[in-house]
């Protein structure tokens, strides 16, 4: 089966722009197709109280479909974006009416440029779907003056997607990681192997600052790196920084890419942008993994008295 194929993985407007021109959509054609994928998401305390759908209504590329990271999880967890089971995952891609050789180009909101759009891409390669992009970004596709619709979406035609395997090398679990911590807040021989890296603001990884989600303390897993996405991503434009500055930056926090790490954030969303951060910068895909529960599930599970909640001030 050929799949529909991307020039790389982040994607300039205009690189999108030829691609769908080059792909125009076709009732008839049976043939790959570049399917844009709108996957806006607001953390729950914003103060405009936005969604991601409604943003998806107001403006969008023209044929994207909508992702929603609130639904498409593992609804059995209480845990807020814990990937969803292979099934639940072929039977949201069939509803999408996305096919296993379409190539699927995500991307965020105007407002945020790059937020919760790796997250789902990463969670597209996780499931094995070969063709994935993030467009970089929304925000410089609007302001370029490139093609938006808005209101209710045409239906589409629903697919068969084949329920896929997971690779679960790219993803990490909670005993896991509570393990390494355990062992570095030892300093235990070896343990500094693992670099564990934290996407959430310097003022939430402190500890002085409260976390989106109430009742949960906010602080930092031990010896974790803080790494705040606004760190990778150009103040203007909202894009990722360049290769070289991404490099530069993780090689300025100590983080060696002969080493394994792991992402972590708030609920594994933006975890997700470090991770496409890394492999900007040439960090290899073997050895990097995300905390899908993050720090939601952390605070609620580790122990007051295991002192594997730090804060520092």
């Amino acid at each position: 089966m050929s799949t529909a194929t991307l020039p790389s993985f982040l994607l300039k407007p205009s690189d999108l722009s030829t691609l769908l021109k080059q792909n125009a959509p076709s009732h008839l054609s049976t043939a790959p197709r570049i399917v844009p994928l709108c996957a806006s998401w607001f953390l729950p305390n914003d103060p405009q109280q936005r969604q991601g759908y409604d943003t998806y209504l107001a403006s969008r590329i023209p044929s994207a479909r909508f992702f929603d990271l609130d639904a498409i999880k593992d609804p059995n967890s209480s845990y807020p974006h814990m990937l969803p089971s292979p099934r639940d995952f072929a039977a949201a891609m069939g509803k999408l009416g996305i096919r296993r050789d379409d190539a699927v180009v995500v991307y965020d909101t105007h407002e945020l440029g790059i937020f919760s759009a790796p997250r789902v891409a990463w969670t597209l390669k996780i499931f094995g779907h070969e063709g994935v992009g993030v467009l970089d970004n929304f925000k410089l596709w609007v302001e370029e003056g490139y093609e938006t619709e808005n209101g209710e979406p045409k239906a589409v035609e629903q697919t068969e997607y084949p329920v896929p395997e997971m690779d679960g090398t790219m993803v990490v679990g909670f005993e896991e990681v509570k393990e390494k911590a355990g062992e570095m807040k030892k300093g235990l021989e070896g343990a500094d192997q693992v670099q564990i890296l934290d996407a959430r603001s310097e003022g939430r990884w402190k500890g002085s600052e409260p976390e989106p989600r109430k009742g949960l303390p906010s602080g930092h897993i031990p010896n974790s790196i803080n790494v705040p996405i606004g760190a990778v991503l150009d103040a203007k434009t909202k894009t990722f920084l360049p290769p070289d500055k991404l490099k530069a930056l993780f090689e300025s926090k100590g983080i060696d890419s002969t080493k394994p790490i792991i992402s972590s954030c708030g609920t594994g969303v933006t975890a997700a942008v470090i991770d496409a951060a890394l492999s900007q910068a040439g960090y290899a895909q073997e050895g990097r993994r995300i905390y899908d529960g993050s720090w939601t599930e952390w605070a609620q599970r580790v122990q007051p008295d295991e002192g594997l909640i730090e804060t520092s001030t």
